[in-house]
């Protein structure tokens, strides 16, 4: 799609699962009963313990380009739609056999610029009956870990189809290597990006059992993950034969599980502008380049792309995304049999 001088990145949309603040309180030290607050309130080993009911609710959230924060979505199920949200900090809290978690917490500001409500989100599983003690708060990194969430990636061994047709392990790509792309045929990777992660919360992989949506292999792909459907009948009664699908939507306990344990290499794809591309045979989005995800583009790479006009619409293909409400255990097995040649 052309550019022009005038052009900024459009309002994206994502969604995350979060805690209210009040479900995190400490248990034990100096802010003994309060829940968690901002980074500034915070004590170190203060110990913090899940609220026995608590549960995660989706918190909705947009951003522009020009503005240093983000704000709550219309269609939010938690927080003040139009609210600012701002990155405050992640929190690193220790287990008592060593292990240590991380929470990002989200600050909501009222146009006065007070706070009306925290959130935090779990980077790795919270349990409940489990104490957490905070020995680390980190408010440089925020903004390069929210970055780690939003970008789609894949895991290491993903084969991606070239524009060769040849299937190549995502790991032996180089910046220049030609993919084919759904809309665009043959295009350049402009950069690929690599990080190793634990894979639990919202780093934990899901497995695409080959077969599952007529893929030739495996897919392990982050939660976020979007896949294109193209569906030869409407069975999901969506309207459209094409549709836009999150990997974590498909979880089905058999065929699409979530790979949760141990570590994970991922790698993220960037083209000039955002593509559909194939892996494993499924069609998949490549990273979006916006507001959310730059913090995790390397400065000179973005500055080419921004220089260049190659700013990526926020969320290009949105109008193709299934809505929450239509999807269910069943849906994964729809879409097979609704795809199949």
């Amino acid at each position: 799609m052309p550019h022009d001088q005038n052009t900024t990145l459009a309002t994206s949309l994502q969604s995350l699962p979060v805690y209210r603040a009040p479900q995190f309180c400490v248990v034990d030290g100096a802010n003994l009963g309060d829940p968690i607050m901002e980074a500034e309130q915070l004590v170190f080993d203060d110990i913090y313990a899940l609220h026995p009911g608590a549960r995660t609710e989706r918190l909705a959230i947009t951003s522009t380009e020009g503005e240093d924060w983000f704000r709550v979505a219309d269609c939010t199920d938690c927080g003040t739609p139009g609210a600012s949200l701002h990155l405050d900090s992640v929190a690193t809290f220790m287990l008592t056999d060593g292990m240590t978690v991380e929470v990002m917490i989200l600050v909501e500001v009222a146009a006065d610029g007070g706070i009306t409500e925290i959130f935090i989100l779990p980077l790795t599983t919270l349990a409940p009956k489990t104490n957490y003690r905070l020995i680390g708060v980190d408010r440089k990194s925020a903004a390069a870990r929210f970055a780690e969430v939003a970008c789609v990636s894949f895991a290491r061994g993903t084969r991606i189809t070239m524009a060769d047709g040849r299937q190549m392990p995502i790991e032996e790509l180089s910046p220049g290597d030609r993919v084919l792309t759904r809309d665009e045929g043959p295009q350049e990777v402009r950069w690929i990006g690599s990080n190793t992660v634990r894979a639990t919360g919202e780093f934990a992989p899901i497995h695409i059992a080959a077969g599952t949506l007529n893929n030739e292999g495996d897919l392990l792909v982050s939660p976020n993950h979007r896949l294109f459907v193209y569906q030869r009948r409407d069975t999901l009664g969506l309207g459209r034969s094409e549709v836009l699908v999150k990997a974590r939507h498909l979880v089905n306990g058999q065929t699409v599980t979530r790979a949760s344990g141990g570590f994970i290499d991922y790698f993220q794809l960037l083209f000039d502008d955002h593509q559909i591309i194939y892996a494993e045979g499924i069609a998949a989005e490549s990273l979006l380049f916006d507001r959310r995800t730059r913090p995790a583009v390397p400065k000179e790479v973005a500055e080419k792309l921004i220089d260049g006009l190659h700013m990526h619409e926020a969320d290009p293909r949105a109008g193709l995304e299934i809505p929450e409400a239509e999807i269910n255990a069943e849906t994964a097995e729809r879409l097979r049999t609704a795809s199949a040649r």
